[in-house]
C-alpha cells in the first residue's frame, strides 16, 4: 500500500532562456526526487544517466534502504527482525501482500504452495533435452517461461484470482525446478516434494535424497538457508527486479517476467556474485592460500584484481544483510565442525577487509555474497546452484514488484529514451560500388 507521499516546492531548471518548474517529490522516509515527467515535452531534453545510478524509474511501497546508513527493511519492518522471527514463507507473504499474515492466513498460504509442488510430469521430460553439464540457471529459466504453456489459465495480469494462482504455483514450484535442475547434472533421479516437510526442509530433500536411502534434513542447514532467502528476498530497485518490472510493463505474464528475471540475475556482476567469491578462493588456495598476495594486489590498480565479495554499489556502510548471515556462518562452521582450507582463507580475508585501513577507509566492508556462497559450500550446495537459491530467494520480490505495478495509477509500458551518437544521415552507396 502506498502512502501519502508529500509533493513539495518546486525545483526550477534553467536552460538558455528557458526555465522549467520540476516538482520534488518526497517519499515516506524522507527520500526526495525530481519528477521529470514533462521535462522533454517542456524542453525537448531528455536525462542522461548511464546505468540508471541517480534515476528513480517508479514509486514504490515494498523495501526501503539507506545505504549510507546501512538499513534494509521489507514493508516497513527491519531485516534483523524478520530473520529473528519469520521464516521464508511468512517473509514473502509480507512481501506479496504488503502487510504480516495472521495465523489463519499463513495456514492458508503454506498449504495452497504445499498443493502446487509437484511439476506436471510432461515437464519433467524437458531436463532430458538439456546436456548435463548445462548451468541450472539456464534450466531455470527455460522451464519457468515454459510453465506458461501448461498453465493458460493463470496468465491474465488484469485478472487478481488468476494472478494468485500463478504467484502460489510459482513459489511452489521453482524449488522443485530448480533441485531437478542440480539432479540432472549429477545423473540421480528426481525425487518428489514431500508436503509433510516445510518450504526450505522439502528444498533440501529433493536436492540430496537419493530413493536407494534414507535422508534426514539437518536443522542447521535449514536455519541457515531460511536465514539466506530472507536476506535475499528483495532488495528494491535492482537489476533483476527493474527487469521483471521492464518486461511485466508490456502486459508479458508473470512466469515469462520472472523468467527475465533469472536471466538478469545470472550475470556475475549482480546475482553470480557468489559464485565468483568461491572461484576467487580456489584461485588463492591454488596459490599456497597466500592471502596478503592477493590482498596486495587488491590495492595495486596496476594489476587488475579484484577481490570479490567486498563492497556494494548500494551500501556504503556495512551490509545489513551481511551481519546476519556472518553470524549463521560463523555458528554454522563452529558447530559442524567443517575443516575446509577455503573457510580458513576465507577467514582471513574477512579479518583483512575488518581491520585493514586500506579497506575500511573505503568501506569495503565483506558484503552478502561473501558469505552465502562460503555457507552454501558448508551445505554442500555445488558453486553453479548459488544463483539458483538466490532466485529461490528474491522470487517472492519479484512477484511484489510485478503485482504493485500493476496496480499503480503511473503503470505504463517502460521506454527509456537515449542521446542518439552515431553517424548523420548518408548516402547510400550500392553494393558494386563499396
Amino acid at each position: 500500500m502506498n502512502l501519502h507521499v508529500k509533493t513539495l516546492d518546486p525545483a526550477t531548471l534553467s536552460f538558455g532562456q528557458k526555465q522549467v518548474q520540476l516538482p520534488v517529490v518526497e517519499g515516506t522516509e524522507n527520500e526526495l526526487g525530481l519528477d521529470i515527467s514533462r521535462l522533454r515535452a517542456a524542453t525537448g531534453m531528455v536525462t542522461l544517466d548511464e546505468g540508471y545510478v541517480n534515476t528513480g524509474s517508479t514509486r514504490s511501497a515494498i523495501t526501503f534502504l539507506d545505504g549510507e546508513e546501512g538499513v534494509l527493511r521489507y514493508c516497513g519492518y527491519p531485516i534483523e527482525e524478520l530473520c529473528a522471527n519469520c521464516d521464508f514463507v511468512e517473509v514473502s507473504y509480507l512481501l506479496i501482500y504488503g502487510h504480516l499474515p495472521t495465523q489463519q492466513q499463513l495456514n492458508e498460504f503454506q498449504h495452497s504452495i504445499r498443493k502446487h509442488t509437484l511439476l506436471h510430469e510432461d515437464m519433467r521430460s524437458f531436463y532430458s533435452g538439456f546436456p548435463r553439464d548445462a548451468h541450472p540457471m539456464a534450466i531455470l529459466a527455460s522451464v519457468v517461461s515454459a510453465m506458461s504453456t501448461f498453465y493458460q489459465d493463470s496468465l491474465d495480469p488484469t485478472e487478481p484470482e488468476q494472478v494468485d494462482l500463478c504467484v502460489r504455483r510459482l513459489i511452489a514450484k521453482l524449488p522443485t525446478i530448480a533441485a531437478y535442475s542440480h539432479k540432472k547434472s549429477v545423473g540421480q533421479p528426481f525425487m518428489y516434494p514431500l508436503n509433510e516437510l516445510d518450504y526450505v526442509e522439502n528444498f533440501l530433500q529433493m536436492m540430496f535424497a537419493v530413493p536407494s536411502e534414507g535422508y534426514e534434513v539437518d536443522p542447521d542447514f535449514v536455519r541457515a538457508l531460511n536465514l539466506l532467502l530472507i536476506c535475499h528476498a528483495d532488495h528494491e530497485q535492482n537489476c533483476s527486479t527493474s527487469t521483471v518490472r521492464m518486461v511485466g510493463s508490456s502486459n508479458a505474464n508473470l512466469f515469462a517476467s520472472i523468467a527475465a528475471g533469472i536471466c538478469a540475475l545470472w550475470g556475475p556482476l549482480h546475482g553470480g556474485a557468489n559464485e565468483a567469491v568461491v572461484e576467487m578462493l580456489n584461485q588463492i588456495a591454488a596459490d599456497g592460500g597466500n592471502v596478503k598476495k592477493y590482498v596486495a594486489m587488491a590495492k595495486d590498480k596496476s594489476q587488475g584484481f579484484r577481490l570479490m565479495g567486498f563492497g556494494h554499489r548500494v551500501y556504503k556502510n556495512f551490509d545489513p544483510r551481511a551481519k546476519i548471515i556472518k553470524t549463521a556462518c560463523d555458528k554454522l562452521l563452529a558447530k559442524r565442525s567443517i575443516h575446509d582450507p577455503l573457510f580458513d582463507i576465507a577467514q582471513e580475508l574477512e579479518s583483512v577487509a575488518l581491520n585493514d585501513e586500506y579497506f575500511v577507509e573505503r568501506k569495503l566492508y565483506p558484503n552478502v555474497d561473501f558469505y552465502s556462497g562460503v555457507i552454501y559450500r558448508a551445505m554442500g550446495i555445488p558453486v553453479q546452484m548459488f544463483t539458483v537459491l538466490f532466485a529461490m530467494g528474491r522470487l517472492p520480490g519479484w512477484i511484489a514488484h510485478w503485482k504493485e505495478m500493476h496496480t499503480s495509477d503511473g503503470n505504463r509500458i517502460c521506454r527509456p529514451r537515449q542521446i542518439y551518437t552515431g553517424p548523420t544521415q548518408r548516402p547510400f552507396v550500392p553494393i558494386n560500388a563499396r
